[in-house]
Order: C-alpha cells, then sequence, then structure tokens
C-alpha cells in the first residue's frame, strides 16, 4: 500500500542543534529509496507502507545510537484507493485553486 507520510522527528536530551540528527534520518530515509521532501518541521515521505515505516524504525534506531537518550515522533499519514496520488499532486491541486 502506498503512504504519504508528514514525520517530524525531535531527539531529546542532546542540545539545542538538532540538525546532524535530522541530517541522518534524511540520510537513511533517502538511502531507503523513499521520495522525501524536507521541510522547516519535518519531512514528507511518499513510498510503500512496510518500506516507510521500516525507515522511520531505522531513524530512531540511529538517533538513540547517537546517543539520543529520547525521542520524540509526530506522524501525520495518508493513504488513498481511488486513484495515484504523489505529494506533488496535492500541492499542484491547492495551487491550481489559488
Amino acid at each position: 500500500m502506498k503512504v504519504l507520510v508528514d514525520l517530524c522527528i525531535v531527539p531529546l536530551g542532546v542540545g539545542i542543534s538538532l540538525s546532524p540528527y535530522i541530517a541522518a534520518c534524511e540520510k537513511i530515509l533517502i538511502d531507503a529509496g523513499l521520495k522525501v521532501a524536507l521541510h522547516s518541521y519535518g519531512t514528507n515521505i511518499e513510498g510503500n507502507w512496510d518500506e516507510v515505516f521500516a525507515a522511520i524504525k531505522r531513524c530512531h534506531q540511529a538517533l538513540h545510537e547517537m546517543g539520543s537518550p529520547r525521542i520524540t515522533t509526530t506522524i501525520k499519514l495518508g493513504t488513498r484507493t481511488d486513484r495515484y496520488q504523489t505529494m506533488e499532486d496535492k500541492v499542484n491541486s491547492v495551487r491550481e485553486k489559488m
């Protein structure tokens, strides 16, 4: 099943700058072959359900290995069976109406 996910992973107990941790997760997602779009407070991901959630698990594992004792993650996701839709399709649909 294809899924579109908005992912926000926040490592806790690692100081103020989170960019090294976010960069590590972005690399994991890209290396998994997923379509990703980084934004200011998270990452949009497009891919197969099992592959997306396996990569999110690897992100958690990697951040713990980097020294984060706690991680909080927010996930918003959507699936649909009536038609194929990409991240760009969703954005373009809104922009066309503006």
